[in-house]
């Protein structure tokens, strides 16, 4: 392969870890400026390797990103990396412990990664299960953010299975209300946390930044925990922006 097509398969890519939902052949043609060829060739190719998959739709989105090899970690390989320092900062500044969250096709809850304090009494969990997303902070923030459709489908899934449909509908509106959630009581007993977005460059919900610890100590300190969680996540949604138009940049000056 060429400099040049080396160089469009990675921007293929990135592209690709900045998308929120699969994208059609069209769409990453007009993304990335490509002749639909070259992008269908480098497409293929990906496949076929299994950085990305097609679904029956016909659309395309990042499966995995080279070196990652936990498949649930559908395309957020670059959010994470770009999280990270921040993430970091909001935990020596609060000393409690940080996950990123994000939404599976099943609209469970998957924790990308986590970072915790150091600190010998402190909040983990298995990020490998997925969760209910009523039931923890992250997962109502990023119900929050579904689009009215996708958010009918799952309160009427929901409430084939449990009877709490009018509580989650409650929780939503004042996640919307407040722009965070908090939960004090955990599906762990004696944990809590806080959750708030992060947004994508037009402002969609691609994420939940969550920040939990013991009960006691979260319900102590919430204000300053608030407040770097606010902080935190809005640092986070400015750099995936910032990456965006970086990108868009970038293609313009070719």
């Amino acid at each position: 392969m060429s400099g040049r097509g080396t160089e469009r398969v990675l921007e293929l890519i990135e592209w690709l870890s900045l998308q929120v939902e699969a994208r059609s052949l069209t769409e990453i043609v007009a993304g990335l400026e490509l002749p639909k060829s070259s992008a269908l060739m480098l497409l293929r190719t990906l496949v076929d390797k299994g950085y990305v998959v097609r679904d029956a739709d016909g659309h395309y989105r990042l499966f995995r990103l080279p070196g990652e090899h936990n498949t649930q970690n559908q395309a957020f390989g670059t959010l994470w990396r770009l999280a990270l320092p921040y993430v970091e900062e909001a935990v020596a500044q609060t000393q409690e412990s940080a996950f990123i969250a994000v939404l599976n096709s099943s609209s469970r809850v998957v924790y990308l990664n986590k970072c915790l304090p150091e600190r010998e009494i402190r909040y983990d969990r298995d990020i490998t299960m997925t969760r209910v997303a009523e039931h923890v902070a992250s997962g109502r923030v990023l119900l929050a953010g579904m689009d009215r459709d996708r958010l009918e489908t799952y309160l009427s899934d929901r409430a084939a299975e449990s009877d709490n449909s009018d509580k989650i509908r409650h929780w939503i509106e004042k996640t919307r209300e407040d722009g965070y959630a908090i939960n004090l009581e955990g599906r762990v007993e004696g944990a809590s946390g806080l959750a708030a977005p992060i947004r994508d460059h037009a402002g969609r919900y691609v994420a939940a930044l969550n920040i939990a610890g013991p009960k006691e100590r979260v319900t102590r300190d919430q204000s300053k925990i608030l407040e770097v969680l606010l902080t935190t996540a809005e640092s986070i949604s400015l750099a995936l922006a910032n990456a965006s138009a970086h990108q868009a940049v970038g293609r313009h000056q070719e």
